[in-house]
């Protein structure tokens, strides 16, 4: 007889008990992602977990289904931290296809959203909570929450989570969670901090790393317009008449989100906004539209940077530059997903030579110069034009610039 592992090598091998082979075949899910393929089984072996890889790498999954079959098979429940809403939203909408099969069910409890229907689904006792850690902190108050069966917790986005400025938050609900319970951390970077909770609240974790911090998607190339402020509207409007597909556009400021999003609408191009001023309806609508086609851009404020699964983003324009260099990451990486090709434009004024070299440095390249017909050629202040540097086409690489800088950016944050 054939081995069935020759036949289906995907997700096989991987310790998955057959009936989630069969979900994920149904599912049309035939080969799993490096972090899949090295979280899985270690999960399913019960260890605890750290796992460094970047957003769009299918990290869902890669704790989803383990999660799913040591519930199915050992009952109990289990809880999943996301630092933002979307995220929350996000994570619930894969782990609907992967709970039904197995006639369990999840609840997501976000800000935004009322306390009451919340204390109504938890009252069902759902297997799994998802879950911001504000709001699940609301709930430990009000005593609407029982954790004293969670047996398995996961901290996605780890380093979002305390950049965001939620550790406290965090640190109350390991707190509360049962001593005897398995942890699993997903995270983009490695934070000192992500350390010293693994060293107080995991039992002897596994590292797993895929993606080293500050390594770009490998299928994005990188092209950079060195633009006055003034002409940047003009540059973006030539730019979205030259690319064709879905654009996900980076701005700094909400107000500045509106603003945009309201003239690319006057100029024909179909934009919606999303930023943390929207209501979780306005969002939902504005990623539903976007995904759908209904919207070809999406202006979005670093609320959008990780954790929102949009696949087939045809090309990033970082319309403003991040306030932080590990950031520019998180936005390029929205594009070139899932083995296909991407391509992300940056616009960067004459003033900001310094904050491209923080980028180049971390990324450990230098970025293409572009040019457009009809736009003047800008240098940065106190360095050469961009003629006399190499690799101006996109994805080329030249030499970088000189300029020191600090790692922050400059500007008012969102």
């Amino acid at each position: 007889m054939n081995d069935p592992a020759q036949q289906h090598p995907g997700f096989y091998h991987l310790g998955i008990a057959p009936k989630m082979l069969q979900v994920l075949e149904h599912l049309k899910f035939s080969s799993p992602t490096p972090v899949q393929r090295s979280a899985i089984p270690l999960a399913i072996e019960g260890q605890d977990v750290i796992a460094v890889a970047q957003t769009g790498t299918g990290k869902t999954l890669a704790f989803g289904i383990p999660m799913v079959q040591i519930l199915a098979h050992s009952g109990g429940h289990a809880l999943v931290l996301a630092p933002t809403r979307d995220l929350a939203l996000q994570i619930e909408e894969v782990f609907k296809t992967i709970l039904h099969p197995f006639r369990m069910n999840g609840v997501v409890l976000i800000g935004g959203m009322p306390m009451g229907r919340q204390v109504q689904q938890l009252s069902r006792r759902p297997q799994v909570i998802i879950a911001t850690p504000g709001r699940l902190n609301d709930h430990i108050d009000h005593r609407t929450v029982h954790l004293e069966k969670v047996g398995l917790l996961v901290i996605d986005e780890a380093d979002r989570m305390l950049d965001m400025g939620f550790a406290p938050q965090v640190e109350r609900i390991l707190q509360v969670l049962p001593k005897k319970r398995q942890t699993l951390i997903f995270s983009a970077t490695m934070l000192a901090d992500i350390v010293k909770i693994a060293a107080r609240h995991m039992k002897t974790p596994v590292h797993v790393e895929i993606t080293p911090s500050g390594k770009t998607a490998q299928d994005v190339t990188q092209e950079l317009f060195i633009v006055k402020e003034e002409n940047k509207k003009k540059l973006l409007h030539a730019l979205l008449g030259k690319y064709r597909g879905s654009v996900l556009l980076f701005i700094r400021t909400k107000a500045k989100t509106r603003k945009i999003a309201r003239y690319l609408n006057e100029m024909g191009h179909k934009a919606v906004e999303i930023h943390s001023n929207r209501s979780m309806g306005q969002r939902k609508e504005a990623i539903e539209g976007f995904k759908s086609g209904r919207y070809r851009v999406l202006a979005a404020t670093d609320v959008a940077a990780r954790g929102i699964d949009i696949k087939n983003i045809e090309l990033v324009i970082n319309f403003d530059l991040p306030d932080d260099a590990e950031n520019y990451v998180h936005r390029i990486g929205r594009t070139g997903r899932a083995g296909q090709a991407g391509h992300a434009i940056t616009f960067a004024a004459p003033d900001q030579g310094r904050d491209i070299r923080n980028i180049e440095t971390l990324i450990k390249t230098s970025i293409a110069i572009g040019a457009h017909e009809g736009f003047a050629a800008e240098r940065f202040e106190g360095h050469p034009s961009p003629a006399a540097r190499p690799g101006r086409s996109a994805g080329r690489s030249g030499r970088r610039f000189s300029g020191r800088g600090p790692s922050r950016f400059r500007g008012r944050r969102r």
